[in-house]
Parts: structure tokens; sequence; C-alpha cells
């Protein structure tokens, strides 16, 4: 027990160098095609994050979040869509503490149809700021992708 102590204090000061991440975890009663196409598509993302999405499955294109009647945009350069398993975004424009962070959603499916997703939203300069708001409202929406997907049809967490 104490070696696993010394091992994870070790792992947290190694951290402190490094930037913050927001981490999520929710399993879904779907599969992974139904989670991937909510998270990779225009009329996905609209169904359970920002009714004001403009987005393209395309790796290399621009998905474009507005809030709060566009007083708030967000621009996401898609990195990387791995069909039922991933899709990886960069923040190039928004508010000053998300421009060049990472988002990532890695999906796993699992043998009685339901996928785990694991997101990711790494590169923070800081953990002060809209750090402690972003990770919450990322919890509710992962609650949100959830039911989405489940057919529960919650509609978009941000109305435009």
């Amino acid at each position: 027990m104490e070696w696993l102590f010394r091992q994870t204090r070790e792992n947290v000061l190694k951290r402190r160098d490094t930037m913050a991440e927001m981490l999520h975890q929710i399993q879904i009663k779907a599969p992974a095609d139904k989670v991937f196409q909510a998270i990779s598509t225009e009329e996905g993302l609209k169904s359970w994050w920002t009714a004001d999405t403009e987005a393209q499955p395309r790796i290399g294109s621009t998905a474009i979040f507005g809030f709060f009647k566009r007083s708030t945009v967000f621009k996401m350069r898609i990195e990387e869509l791995t069909p039922n398993r991933q899709v990886k975004w960069s923040c190039d424009s928004g508010p000053d503490e998300w421009i060049g962070t990472k988002l990532r959603f890695d999906l796993q499916s699992h043998p009685d149809g339901d996928t785990v997703v694991r997101f990711a939203h790494a590169g923070w300069r800081s953990t002060e700021g809209v750090f402690p708001l972003c990770n919450t409202t990322w919890g509710a929406l992962m609650v949100r992708l959830k039911g989405y997907c489940e057919g529960k049809s919650p509609g978009p967490f941000f109305i435009a």
C-alpha cells in the first residue's frame, strides 16, 4: 500500500508541471455508431450541446459553436475522426482560456451493446477562471449526450 501511495504522490507532483485537463466518463445504452454520429455531425451536436452549431464530419474542417445569441463563439478544428472510436478537436478561436485546448471523445463498445465515452478537455493553462464552471458544464453535457443517444431527446443544453 505504501508503494501505491508513493507512486500516486509522484504522479501528482509530476502533473503540477503539466497543463490541466477535465475528464469525464459515461456509459451509454446505445451502439458506438449512434454515439459517434452524436459527437461528429451537425445534427447530432445540435441535439445535445448547442442549437447554434455548424459542423461537417471532415478532418481539417472547422466546427463553429455559438452561445448566447453568438456573444460567445468557439471554432474547433477537427483533427481526428475514427468512426465509432474517436473524435478530436482543437480550439482555434473562442474565449482566451479555451484557445489551444484539445477536446477528445474516446468510444469503447461493450459486448452488451453499450458504449463507454471517455471525454477529455486538455491543455488548460490554469484551473482558475472558467475552468470549474466548464468542468461542471461538461459533466451535465455528458448526461445530455447519454439521453440523446438513448432516445430520450433532451434537446440542446444551450438554445441559440
